[in-house]
């Protein structure tokens, strides 16, 4: 027997909204979600008060559900912290290809071949595809990932901390290897302007160069709580709506 489908669920919210999220997720079937925390940023915000930078602090959920209860567990979450409304957050969600550590799920069928409850509902929102650009970069680089995604047309982003390992970094004190600090900038973009986007983060962070980072690109199934005057536009001009 295989273990069902899984879908990642990913849920940036303000600070203090990740427990609705959570609670709103395990009552609608989900096992539970993982939370992490960061910086947001929007093209139409304001950065600085008092000529002091404003860091927006942000919550980063993920939540994996199998695919026959991930329609519930979506709409759960929106209800839960209101994605459905302008500026409260925003969702998306990306197709898993393995699973490990998941033990619980042995023994379940792959119904994938079945429709799901909730489908034709979550592909009416599926008018514009995007794509999840996941840039890694050393401490304090992640402005200029930001800075060349803007002028690129990103409408937003968010930062998260980290650390990291590489061929490139070998430093060394009192004999103890130091795992370099990270920033991880993930920007969600529709796909039209991905490649202009990922070829600007590339040229300004000089991920070229070695050890200066990494960016990758993810497919994303479904967006929730993208209200940009851009969508509606390209909606109209697509679909005539």
């Amino acid at each position: 027997m295989k273990k069902p489908k899984q879908k990642l669920i990913v849920t940036i919210v303000k600070k203090e909204q990740a427990k609705k999220v959570i609670r709103a997720s395990k009552e609608a079937g989900a096992r539970g979600g993982t939370t992490l925390f960061g910086r947001g940023y929007r093209t139409n915000e304001k950065e600085r008060f008092l000529g002091i930078p404003i860091e927006r602090e942000r919550e980063i959920i993920l939540t994996l559900v199998e695919e026959e209860i991930y329609p519930e567990v979506m709409q759960a979450i929106i209800d839960s912290v209101h994605l459905n409304k302008p500026r409260q957050g925003i969702g998306f969600v990306i197709d898993t290809k393995k699973i490990t550590g998941t033990q619980h799920l042995l023994g379940l069928e792959d119904n994938d071949n079945e429709p799901h409850e909730g489908d034709v509902e979550l592909k009416m929102e599926e008018k514009i595809m995007y794509d999840l650009i996941i840039t890694v970069v050393n401490k304090g680089n992640s402005e200029k990932v930001v800075d060349a995604s803007k002028k690129a047309g990103a409408e937003g982003g968010t930062i998260l901390n980290g650390r990291g390992t590489g061929i490139h970094e070998k430093a060394k004190l009192f004999n103890i290897l130091i795992e370099p600090e990270k920033e991880v900038v993930l920007t969600l973009i529709s796909k039209d302007k991905t490649n202009a986007v990922l070829k600007a983060i590339e040229e300004e962070a000089e991920l070229n160069t070695a050890g200066k980072g990494i960016a990758f690109v993810i497919d994303v199934d479904q967006t929730i709580g993208i209200n940009h005057v851009l969508n509606q536009m390209v909606n109209e001009k697509l679909y005539g709506k």
